[in-house]
Parts: structure tokens; C-alpha cells; sequence
């Protein structure tokens, strides 16, 4: 039964692949939506934007559809749509600034004095939401990083540091499953050079990324003890307590908030920063659970007076460390991302 599904399945795309050559724009989205979610993760992993994914994947349908007439299929037709979004996504590299969390070499804030203002030019790692897994990368067993580990932010900005090419290899074959001949083909190589590029891009993100991923840490916490976890950090939050939020802090514990060029280093640090800021006496803040990059994350709301209403500010995400307590924060200031995560862009006051 297996393979007579298999054999109607194939049947199907063949007349489907028949169909989108003759200009059935219907048959060719039929095509190419089970890849839409894995294409979109590729081109956020290449990239560190979903913004700059969201045109890369567009850019990629629109020259997938006028070269499909000269498809012949020799190879499947998944690795030839990831063939034109890498090749997108390289381009892309070439005319775009690299996406960070912290400015490299940039020394931790004083807590004394307010944060720095905005770079004018954007150049900062965008979340993205927690939805679907990539199509057709579980049952690779090629893929060497799993899809939630490989979308965490440590890592993603450990990629924007590799050279485009290396960081393409690394994804196509570690991440994405595809075999070393399938990856030398897309990038126009030998799997030997394959094979190089992967290895020189591992010992760099190894430098980078923390020993410990995130997605280990989760598992070793366990859904009960992460939900308390939780809800202790959104109480600190909503009653502006600055001593219980520095008490779920790790002592070398780091604070971000793109798109401010500062940042802060240390539980003290953030306590006082906190203290002196976000909760100091007064505030009032409600947080909303979500997640971002396979990690724990809040979408808060400040209290507004005039419009009597908490209104979106920005979104939280959290790194833990396995026995429990919070390594990194990072606060995306950028209200805008809320509607890309279904959250509302306001709370009532109840």
C-alpha cells in the first residue's frame, strides 16, 4: 500500500510539474507549497532576517516560475528550488550589512546612564515565530542539527559570521539534509570542496555558540518546571519586583535590546538597569507567552495612561541554562513584530 501511495504521489506531480510548465499557475503553487515553511527557514538562517527571508523566498518563487520550462528534473525538485533560494539569499549577503545581536567588540553599558540611541542603519537579527517544521528534513538522516536547535538565536548569529559560502554548505548539508553531491551542485562545486567548506564553518560556529543549546537545556528542565520558571518571570515583570527578576539571573547573565547599540553584562548590571528603567517605581506591565527561535519568549506591554490600555512594546526572549536560571535576555524593541507573531497590539486594562 506504501508504494502504490508513493507511485499516485509521484503520478501526481509529474501531471502537476506537466501542468505549471504550460503556464498553470494554480499546479505550480500546489508545486511548491509544501516547501514554502522550509524555504523561508533557509533563507532566515542565510540571512538573519525574516524580513529579508520573507523577500528572498518571493524572489525565489518568481525565478523558479519563468525557469521552469527548462526544468528537466534530473534533480528532485526540492533541491532545485533550494539551489535558487541559496543562490537569492547569496546575492542578498552581498548588498546587506551583517545581522548581529550586540555590536562586535562593543563593551557592556553603564547601568548609571541611559542607553545609547538607535543605529541609523539596521543591522540586527530579527526573531521568528514558532510554526511548522521544515518540509521534508525530520526523516533526513543527513541533517545533523535539529530544525529547533538550528533556528535559536545563538546560532543564527553564529551563522551571519560565517563567509556566505561556508554558511550556505553548512546549512544545506547540516541543517537542511541534503547530500554532499546535491549541496556541490547548488553551490556549483565539488563535494570535496563541500565537505572543506562544512568543516571550516563547524570549528567557527563551535567558537561561538554556547556549549550548552538552548533546545538541551528545555528538554533537561521539562515542561512543569519550565512553565514555573515562567511564571515567575512574568510576576517579576507584573509587579515591577527588580529583586526577584535578578534572582532567576545566572551571575554573568546578559541583557540586548536591539535596536539600542547598548547592552548590559552581569545580574547586577541588569537589576540595576532594570531598576532604574523598565521597572522602576510605577510601571506597569503585562506579558504575554510565546515563542521565538525554538526558545521561551513574552510579548510585554507597558501600561498607557492616556490610552488607558497596555500597549505592545517589545518582545522577550529568554536563553536558559539546564539547571534553571537565565543566561541571556533579549528584548526586541519593535512593536511591529507582534502581528508577525499572532499577539495583539494591545491589552485592556482588565
Amino acid at each position: 500500500m506504501t508504494h502504490e501511495l508513493a507511485t499516485a504521489s509521484n503520478t501526481a506531480q509529474a501531471r502537476a510539474l506537466e501542468a505549471a510548465r504550460q503556464g498553470d499557475e494554480l499546479a505550480f503553487r500546489a508545486l511548491v507549497e509544501y516547501h514554502l515553511t522550509g524555504l523561508h527557514r533557509h533563507c532566515y538562517r542565510m540571512l538573519g532576517s525574516v524580513h529579508d527571508a520573507d523577500d528572498a523566498v518571493q524572489d525565489t518563487l518568481l525565478r523558479a516560475w519563468r525557469a521552469l520550462p527548462r526544468f528537466e528534473g534530473r534533480s528532485s525538485l526540492r533541491s532545485w528550488l533550494y539551489r535558487i533560494a541559496t543562490n537569492a539569499s547569496l546575492n542578498m549577503i552581498e548588498r546587506n550589512p551583517k545581522r548581529v545581536l550586540r555590536i562586535e567588540g562593543r563593551p557592556a553599558g553603564d547601568p548609571q546612564l541611559a542607553p545609547d540611541p538607535p543605529l541609523a542603519e539596521s543591522v540586527w537579527l530579527e526573531p521568528i515565530p514558532e510554526d511548522l517544521e521544515d518540509a521534508g528534513v525530520s526523516a533526513s538522516p543527513e541533517a545533523r542539527f535539529e530544525q529547533r536547535e538550528s533556528l535559536e538565536l545563538a546560532f543564527v548569529a553564529a551563522l551571519q559570521h560565517l563567509p556566505p559560502r561556508q554558511r550556505a554548505a553548512l546549512i544545506l548539508r547540516e541543517v537542511m539534509g541534503f547530500s554532499g553531491a546535491e549541496v556541490a551542485e547548488m553551490l556549483d562545486t565539488i563535494p570535496s570542496s563541500v565537505y572543506s567548506l562544512v568543516q571550516r564553518a563547524h570549528r567557527a560556529v563551535d567558537e561561538r555558540v554556547p556549549k550548552a543549546r538552548q533546545q538541551d537545556a528545555l528538554r533537561a528542565l521539562g515542561d512543569r518546571r519550565l512553565q514555573q520558571l515562567a511564571a515567575r518571570y512574568v510576576e517579576a515583570w507584573e509587579t515591577a519586583d527588580v529583586g526577584a527578576l535578578a534572582a532567576l539571573l545566572t551571575e554573568d547573565a546578559a541583557l540586548s535590546m536591539p535596536p539600542l547599540p547598548t547592552w548590559f553584562g552581569g545580574r547586577d548590571a541588569i537589576a540595576t538597569f532594570a531598576a532604574r528603567g523598565p521597572l522602576s517605581p510605577g510601571s506597569r506591565w503585562r506579558m504575554v507567552p510565546t515563542q521565538a527561535n525554538g526558545q521561551v519568549a513574552f510579548g510585554s506591554y507597558l501600561w498607557d495612561r492616556t490610552r488607558h490600555a497596555y500597549l505592545a512594546h517589545c518582545l522577550q526572549v529568554l536563553a536558559y541554562e539546564p539547571r534553571g536560571a537565565i543566561t541571556e535576555l533579549v528584548f526586541f524593541l519593535d512593536a511591529s513584530l507582534f502581528e508577525r507573531f499572532a499577539l495583539p497590539a494591545h491589552l485592556a486594562a482588565s
